[in-house]
């Protein structure tokens, strides 16, 4: 299996944001994206998971392969820890949850109420989610957002044993996760020039 982006393009509120953005993923590797807040990793990011469609630009792999993680957690308030797996696990047609409750030490917590969550212990259950997918590309905005130094060590002890299994990880973090195979790509040479006035009215249309 292999991701490979070519001459990729991507909007914002339908303003161009990236433009000739190019990679190639195999299995087993990770891929982190760099840049200033702003600079279109999440665009990127929602566009190659196939939440958006892209400009222009060839992305090399089916969109069913692919997990999204983005900055909501993903829960159900009103279901216990455990049940929201049960959950995910029901929409992604896979079975058995608790490899996703050890990865993120959620078994302490497994029969709470996710609304009754610290917002950590929140976000060690979104990411959790993941590893039910059965998804082989996880695709991550700033996973470890509110996350303590422990589990943002068992969220990177989950990335490496997804990537030890064949998956492949696209990140935007600002913080070393310690995956000295990960390939990175700043996005910055990126950017889309600004649009002309010209161009303004056909932006929103």
């Amino acid at each position: 299996m292999e991701l490979i982006v070519r001459d990729l393009a991507v909007a914002r509120g339908g303003v161009p944001v990236l433009e000739g953005v190019g990679f190639q993923l195999s299995a087993g590797a990770a891929l982190v994206l760099r840049g200033p807040n702003g600079a279109g990793k999440t665009t990127l990011l929602r566009t190659l998971a196939g939440l958006q469609p892209p400009l222009a630009g060839h992305i090399g792999l089916d969109r069913d392969a692919m997990a999204y993680a983005g900055h909501a957690d993903g829960i159900k308030a009103t279901l216990s820890v455990q049940e929201n797996l049960e959950f995910w696990a029901r929409v992604f047609g896979t079975q058995g949850v608790q490899p996703a409750l050890e990865a993120f030490n959620l078994q302490p917590l497994a029969a709470r109420a996710a609304g009754n969550l610290s917002a950590g212990q929140k976000r060690r259950l979104g990411l959790a989610r993941m590893v039910v997918t059965g998804r082989p590309v996880w695709v991550l905005d700033e996973p470890t957002v509110s996350l303590d130094v422990d589990a943002v060590a068992m969220f990177a002890s989950a990335v490496r044993a997804h990537l030890a299994q064949g998956g492949m990880a696209l990140l935007a973090t600002h913080i070393d996760l310690g995956l000295a195979e990960a390939q990175v790509l700043d996005v910055a040479p990126f950017r889309a020039r600004p649009p002309s006035p010209d161009d303004f009215d056909g932006a929103f249309l």
